[in-house]
């Protein structure tokens, strides 16, 4: 195998500007980097990433940290991250945190001492300070962490309004609103979107706490269904607790969407599979984490970026757990 002296006496430079090529440190001119580019594939030459790793103290690593990967959402933003991750040339390392702070600063030390490049988080169960003194590349994705690091989200409050409206203007009037844990971004934002649209509207409203958990969101549902009289809709704050509800009715013999209409948000694949298919405020997942991934690479790779701050808009898609406003 060749090794990089081959390189630099084939491209008759010398082993720093090889080693400057290679791990992209100081300067090298164009015909130069064309020589080295030309030696290299001529040898089929392939960096020891180890011995890089330990001179340039970074690898192509980039670790994604998820809250819960049994929630559908996160694998659909993983397949997006690793998607783009692996066009650029490095590697999605995937590490679930449970919304344990504990296991989410294990896997940043752990990473960290491997030398990743990068992070790109989708929890905020630790201080922004913890995140700010990092010193590693960070990009927040669907979760704020702070103003400071780069994040890139879907516009929650908007869509909470768009699809408290389609409940509304489908005639429901006695609505439960299912809410994420207290003290998360996106579900608060979907809280004050309800709230904003229902301000002053004719209709009776339920404010209910939920996890994103399939299971304990069925249990919440039929809890709620038995004890409220009359309920004819519920707008869940994810697809998931949508599910739960879903399942609930059914469990229940309530009729969705004759007797009780369902909203959910986030538009994962999931909600086309059941029956009937989940109406949902849809956030486009895929182009949420391919953005994340290729402003966390242009940091990485110390290119400016234009945003900080993304909101990534959302849509309503209509399926059968709600009656159609245009029938």
């Amino acid at each position: 195998m060749a090794n990089i002296r081959d390189v630099a006496k084939e491209a008759g430079v010398s082993v720093a500007s090889v080693s400057r090529y290679l791990n992209k440190k100081g300067y090298i001119s164009e015909d130069t980097k064309l020589k080295i580019r030309k030696a290299i594939d001529k040898l089929e030459y392939i960096p020891n990433q180890v011995a890089r790793s330990l001179t340039t103290k970074q690898t192509n690593f980039i670790g994604l940290i998820v809250p819960d990967i049994t929630n559908p959402f996160f694998p659909e933003l993983a397949r997006a991250v690793e998607d783009i991750a692996l066009s650029y040339g490095y590697t999605v390392v995937l590490c679930n945190s449970d919304e344990k702070s504990e296991k989410e600063i294990h896997y940043i030390d752990t990473l960290k001492q491997k030398y990743v490049a990068g992070f790109i988080v989708t929890t905020n169960q630790l201080r922004a300070s913890h995140y700010e003194d990092l010193n590693v590349p960070l990009v927040a994705l669907d979760r704020m962490i702070h103003e400071s690091i780069p994040t890139v989200s879907s516009n929650n409050v908007d869509g909470a309004c768009m699809g408290t409206n389609h409940l509304l203007d489908s005639g429901c009037e006695k609505i439960v609103f299912m809410r994420g844990p207290k003290g998360l971004g996106p579900a608060d934002d979907r809280l004050a979107g309800f709230l904003k649209a229902v301000e002053g509207k004719n209709v009776q409203t339920h404010i209910v706490e939920s996890p994103f958990h399939f299971g304990e969101s069925e249990m919440i549902a039929k809890k709620f269904l038995t004890e409220i009289e009359g309920v004819d809709g519920i707008f869940a704050s994810t697809d998931v607790s949508a599910a739960g509800a879903l399942k609930a009715a059914h469990s229940l013999g309530i009729s969705v969407p004759d007797q009780l209409q369902i909203m959910g948000f986030d538009g994962i694949s999931l909600g086309g599979m059941l029956t009937p298919g989940l109406t949902t405020v849809a956030q486009d997942i895929y182009k949420m984490g391919a953005l994340a991934t290729r402003i966390l690479i242009k940091i990485i790779e110390e290119i400016e970026i234009d945003e900080r701050v993304i909101q990534v808009p959302v849509e309503l898609v209509e399926r059968g757990t709600t009656r159609s406003v245009h029938r």
